[in-house]
């Protein structure tokens, strides 16, 4: 079972087949994909990431949710915790890694800093005493500052994919 989390204006709820149209228009947009790949994903593909989030709270305990407005059901991203298993150099495997994506339109209100603290909320209670982890490329301004409001107080450079990333450890 999914979580509901919400924040005074946000709601992180269990990803349902109606997302599928805006998680799908936002990982088409090459600027938003920018520092996560680099390029657009089909609808196809998007459906794909949507079933693999989801399918996370059963096996791990936790997982991916859509994030929405609360005032007015709108779809603004997807937040939530995964291990991926990545090949990342040190290993994060095991650790909840921390991600966040938000559609262009909710892009320079603080939805990312109040989902993000929202999310930790529930891991600090969910998941009591474990480190979370978040990569972020180097250049992804952004992600960097809302990771810094939101406590994770230690980075370190590491390689994925044969480029440089920085990961970013809370607790």
């Amino acid at each position: 079972m999914v979580p509901t989390v919400e924040t005074a204006r946000l709601r992180l709820r269990a990803i349902r087949e109606s997302d599928l149209d805006g998680q799908a228009a936002m990982l088409a947009d090459p600027e938003v994909m920018r520092f996560v790949g680099g390029q657009p994903i089909s609808r196809e593909e998007t459906w794909r990431k949507l079933m693999g989030a989801h399918g996370m709270w059963s096996v791990l305990g936790f997982g991916y949710w859509t994030l929405e407005d609360k005032a007015t059901g709108t779809y603004l991203g997807q937040i939530g915790f995964a291990d991926f298993k990545r090949d990342v150099v040190p290993s994060i495997e095991g650790l909840p890694e921390m991600g966040w994506m938000l559609a262009p339109h909710a892009h320079g209100r603080g939805v990312a800093t109040e989902a993000v603290l929202g999310a930790l909320g529930w891991a600090d209670m969910a998941l009591p005493g474990r480190q979370i982890v978040a990569i972020i490329d180097e250049g992804n301004a952004p992600s960097i500052r809302v990771a810094q409001k939101a406590g994770f107080d230690r980075r370190e450079p590491a390689t994925y994919k044969d480029a440089s990333i920085l990961i970013f450890r809370r607790g």
